[in-house]
């Protein structure tokens, strides 16, 4: 039977245990597609699961009602991981009223190709379906055009679609199970890799939900958020607002270990004034994980030998996705080692320019390998940027 979330609504979604890429973001934790049957005078369907997953929703839905029951079927978003059933659950129920956005049903219609019979909501719209109601709240860009959020105020429940979710396969459904190190960690990975590009949206939908009051938030990934209600929406203003850390990281790849050694005596003379620095080598760390640093961190260092005239594929790659997904208010520099040319600095500050990041110094080209003199040099470097870097928190 599906997990119980409140009187009448349950859980009835699937688990993906193995898959390890989202679009390019490693899921080494697999994920959910989480979908909720609601049962009132009215039954609702909220959201469906990946095509793939289509027999396993109805399964869920089996054991709790008759899914030939099903009265509304709620699209808060119409990408397949939460549409993707929608076809299948309407073979079984053809009468059934499909609820989304005008942008939802735009994409829905491009996408199956089928002339379904919707209901179009708008925000502030609601429907009565017995003892509880829909509130319907337009999040445009969290994170497609056509994104909203359902609220029903007879349970202070929201379901909130791909905000505030994680990807993690787990059988448990709620933050508590999994404690909040946990959850806080795989949301701030999602947020990072998905959600951040839409900071300003994300301002305007948490405005939008300041006067709900909300126990309960049931997105469309990952757990059930209950007991860590006020954390994590705690953490999605801080996230959007980009509020800069007092921490570092150092991301770099290196041919023969020479823009490695720059990176350590970097490192070393951060932590002698007093900052977190973690180092993050591309070789061994995939890009999705260490964008979860780039969202906790102030200061972002990156290095990359001369290749070609140019940077390594790994930092190609890297700046590729950073870039796309735009963090701000953040400090850079830049370094590297060259034979000869030397670009690759120049290429990384560009990029930096480019995101509006603060450059308090020129980046370090180091020829060859560092030398002890420039290994007491690069850590001096390290301080120096360190203090301008905790100063402009002053």
């Amino acid at each position: 039977m599906g997990t119980s979330i409140a009187k009448g609504i349950y859980w009835v979604g699937a688990i993906d245990w193995d898959i390890r890429n989202f679009h390019g973001y490693q899921t080494q934790g697999g994920t959910t597609y989480n979908s909720y049957l609601i049962i009132d005078e009215k039954v609702v369907l909220v959201d469906t699961v990946k095509p793939d997953k289509q027999q396993d929703l109805l399964d869920s839905i089996s054991r709790i009602i008759d899914p030939s029951k099903i009265d509304y079927i709620l699209s808060n978003h119409v990408e397949m991981d939460h549409s993707g059933a929608i076809s299948h659950v309407l073979e079984k129920v053809p009468d059934a009223v499909v609820i989304t956005s005008k942008k939802g049903e735009k994409g829905l219609r491009n996408h199956f190709k089928k002339d379904w019979n919707f209901k179009v909501v708008a925000s502030g719209d609601s429907i009565k379906i017995g003892s509880k109601t829909l509130q319907f709240v337009a999040t445009p860009m969290v994170h497609w055009p056509d994104s909203m959020m359902t609220y029903i105020p007879e349970d202070n429940l929201l379901f909130s679609n791909d905000a505030f979710g994680l990807h993690l396969a787990t059988p448990e459904r709620l933050d508590e199970e999994i404690g909040w190190s946990r959850a806080r960690m795989e949301a701030a990975k999602y947020y990072a890799n998905i959600i951040l590009p839409f900071g300003k949206p994300v301002k305007k939908a948490l405005a939008s939900l300041g006067s709900f009051k909300i126990d309960t938030i049931c997105p469309s990934h990952g757990i059930i958020w209950k007991k860590h209600v006020p954390d994590i929406l705690k953490e999605y203003h801080k996230w959007s607002d980009q509020q800069k850390s007092k921490k570092a990281v150092i991301i770099y790849d290196s041919m023969w270990e020479s823009t490695e050694q720059i990176a350590k005596y970097l490192a070393y003379g951060l932590q002698d004034v007093g900052i977190i620095a973690v180092k993050r080598g591309l070789k061994a760390n995939h890009i999705s994980d260490v964008m979860t640093d780039v969202l906790d961190s102030g200061l972002i260092l990156l290095g990359s030998p001369t290749l070609n005239n140019g940077i390594l594929p790994t930092l190609g790659s890297f700046t590729t996705y950073l870039k796309g997904l735009a963090p701000a208010n953040k400090t850079g520099y830049a370094f590297g080692s060259y034979g000869w040319g030397g670009q690759s600095v120049t290429i990384l500050e560009d990029l930096m320019t480019q995101l509006e990041w603060d450059i308090p110094i020129s980046g370090q080209k180091v020829e060859y390998v560092p030398g002890t003199d420039e290994k007491i040099h690069l850590r001096e470097i390290g301080s120096k940027l360190g203090e301008l870097f905790l100063n402009s928190f002053k």
